[in-house]
């Protein structure tokens, strides 16, 4: 009996279980399940800045816009920012169709007030 014990022992692979693996990938669900709500909610407060950030841009744009065409102030439409090459770079310009002029306010195309 002792033999047939020190040949099962012997002759073990070295390895992981299955039981140390099921233990593993679970503790690595957990964290994920942990992490993951997090990573997504700072991404969002993260394009809530951007978008704020960029509001204020564009508001400073506007005023730019107004005081230098006084005879044609932008009020509801931001089209002429995008076709005047001097108040926006070319990457703002493709970001402008997610924002709207109200009353020479900008605001967030969802954020209406």
């Amino acid at each position: 009996m002792k033999k047939l014990l020190n040949k099962i022992f012997k002759s073990k692979k070295k390895g992981f279980t299955l039981i140390e693996m099921v233990i593993v990938i679970a503790i690595v669900v957990m964290l994920l399940i942990i992490i993951a709500p997090n990573l997504v909610r700072q991404k969002e407060n993260a394009q809530r800045n951007t978008d704020k950030a960029f509001v204020t841009t564009l508001q400073t744009q506007v005023e730019l816009y107004n005081d230098e065409h006084k005879d044609k102030k932008l009020t509801n439409d931001l089209s002429p920012l995008k076709s005047e090459s001097n108040y926006l770079t070319e990457k703002q310009k493709n970001e402008l169709n997610k924002y709207e002029l109200h009353n020479g306010k900008v605001v967030l195309k969802d954020e209406k007030k």
